[in-house]
């Protein structure tokens, strides 16, 4: 599965560029300890500070446009940069298998959640138990 986001942010792209791949400006927004070594093939260690931490490595880089990073656990993020009337078009797209299996493990709950119903009920679409997505968006 794919998302996909755009935004405009009132910086030049080389400012927005520093803030995607200098350590101390990713820890600015990002996360609160990274390491990142920014050109192709570089690896990237970004950790939070509830314990949670990702792994990525630099599949391309094109200064001051294009950052595209490989997660260890599967997916990527793609993030482009263009220059805009007003600062600079930052275009995101993060794919992720862990999305797929989200969406297939809600589907799931809510077709088991559905019972035929009898001849004196009338229809209505499944529901899933509550914190179902939660607990799917988690796994």
């Amino acid at each position: 599965m794919e998302v996909e986001r755009e935004i405009v942010v009132p910086e030049e792209p080389a400012e927005v560029w520093e803030a995607l791949t200098e350590r101390e400006r990713l820890e600015e927004w990002f996360a609160p300890e990274v390491e990142l070594d920014a050109r192709e093939g570089g690896e990237g260690v970004f950790r939070w500070g509830d314990g949670d931490e990702r792994r990525a490595v630099v599949r391309e880089l094109e200064e001051e446009e294009r950052l595209v990073l490989e997660w260890d656990e599967g997916g990527s993020v793609v993030i482009e940069l263009r220059p805009a009337e007003s600062g600079t078009l930052v275009r995101v797209v993060e794919s992720s298998p862990q999305f797929s299996l989200a969406l297939e493990l809600r589907a799931l709950l809510a077709s088991s959640a559905a019972k035929p119903p009898t001849p004196s009920e009338e229809t209505a679409p499944p529901v899933a138990a509550p914190g179902a997505w939660t607990a799917a968006a988690a796994a």
